[in-house]
């Protein structure tokens, strides 16, 4: 199957919103990531993505505060600037065996890094991905509206991942991002 290579941003204006609709649960202990990586190991492919604390200084860059893994119906969001990066977590990111779906995932492991050296285990870039459908744009938001129609909110990418509690907004945008490269990879597996 072969899709539209471009959208533009005022017809994903028009198209109804989605999100996440399954269980997003919050970690912030290294106990819990060591549970949370129990959990997906079961899995073939999880869909990844990663939230940085936004600087607005010129040369001030923050640590990645947040790593998103997504099955179809569970998101694990990990506040790395609590949990660090345990070793359970690191054996996760560099299993062969399991798939990590995501955007720009060259950033985000160079991020990721930052806090602790790993080698990234069977990564999978959709950006790289959806050229072979014909589609020639990179935003997660764009891509998703050409395979599926619908729009997924990006009005929370710019708040504090640092914050003492993350609010519901956050965490439904940050799982949705995970959850849509997944989803994504699924729909262009099954074509």
């Amino acid at each position: 199957m072969s899709y539209n290579a471009h959208i533009e941003k005022n017809e994903i204006g028009t198209m109804p919103t989605i999100a996440f609709d399954g269980r997003i649960i919050t970690i912030d202990t290294p106990q819990a990531v060591d549970q949370a990586m129990i959990a997906l190991s079961k899995e073939s492919h999880v869909g990844i993505d990663t939230e940085t604390r936004p600087s607005f200084r010129k040369g001030v860059q923050h640590n990645v505060s947040l790593i998103q893994l997504s099955t179809a119906d569970t998101c694990f969001l990990i506040r790395l600037n609590r949990t660090g990066m345990p070793d359970s977590l690191i054996a996760f990111l560099e299993n062969k065996q399991i798939a990590k779906i995501g955007l720009s995932l060259h950033d985000d492991y160079q991020g990721l890094c930052k806090r602790r050296k790993f080698k990234a285990g069977s990564f999978i870039d959709l950006q790289k991905e959806v050229g072979n459908f014909g589609i020639e744009e990179k935003s997660l938001q764009k891509i998703f509206a050409i395979i599926f129609g619908q729009r997924i909110s990006k009005s929370q990418q710019l708040s504090n991942w640092e914050n003492d509690v993350l609010t519901d907004k956050q965490k439904l945008y940050a799982a949705t991002d995970a959850w849509a490269c997944l989803k994504i990879y699924n729909e262009l597996k099954n074509n």
